[in-house]
């Protein structure tokens, strides 16, 4: 697949690192086939990116049935798209061509004004249920939450210690959810929320840290 070539190469090389020809060495399709569907390689960037931005709705559609804790969705939501962002690479191509972006010619699209809208309707429903602590204003709150979690999925990686992102997560929550949640327990919306994640093909929890963290 074109895009799927492109974002690794963007993913190990950069923007600026990655030429047309590279992209095609690695997908085995000519400079001509490349330049018939992307005028530029600019164009083909803003492709990977808009690919990325295609699979967050299929995220979201897991959690979109009634019943489901609004809290409870926020939190698993998070874990998916931890992972996506940690091991898809066009997702991971996606966040690095944003950090690039300066060195694109065309703006491009990000996805954090749709997450922060989308966090601020469940905070707003965890609210109506009693769920939410006195004084969190839904809007501002969902604000610092999509800032936090991205700048969390970004930086986990070059952060010293042996945690991996699912701990470091979940670490993340604990913190957050102390602020956020009328009657505080972490430990059990996570758990909850952990449950509600669909397994991977291999079998392997996209939310299941491993026992690095102790329980509070």
């Amino acid at each position: 697949m074109l895009l799927e070539s492109a974002a690794h190469l963007f993913v190990e090389r950069g923007y600026a690192g990655t030429s047309v020809n590279d992209i095609s060495d690695h997908s085995g399709k000519t400079s001509g086939a490349i330049y018939f569907h992307y005028s530029s390689k600019e164009k083909l960037a803003l492709a990977v990116v808009r690919e990325q931005f295609a699979t967050w709705p299929q995220l979201a559609a897991v959690y979109a049935a009634p019943g489901v804790p609004p809290l409870e969705k926020l939190v698993a939501l998070s874990f998916r798209v931890a992972r996506s962002l940690s091991e898809d690479v066009v997702a991971r191509a996606g966040a690095r061509l944003w950090a690039e972006r300066r060195a694109i010619g065309s703006p491009v699209p990000t996805p954090f004004g749709t997450w922060a809208l989308a966090c601020a309707r469940l905070l707003a429903q965890a609210r109506t249920r009693g769920e939410l602590a006195e004084g969190v204003e839904p809007s501002a709150a969902a604000v610092a939450l999509v800032c936090g979690f991205y700048g969390h999925c970004t930086l986990t990686d070059e952060m010293p210690g042996k945690w991996g992102w699912p701990e470091r997560l979940e670490e993340w929550w604990r913190l957050a959810l102390a602020s956020l949640q009328a009657e505080p327990d972490a430990a059990g919306l996570l758990a909850r929320a952990r449950a509600r994640i669909p397994a991977q093909p291999d079998g392997s929890d996209a939310g299941r840290p491993a026992a690095a963290i102790p329980p509070r």
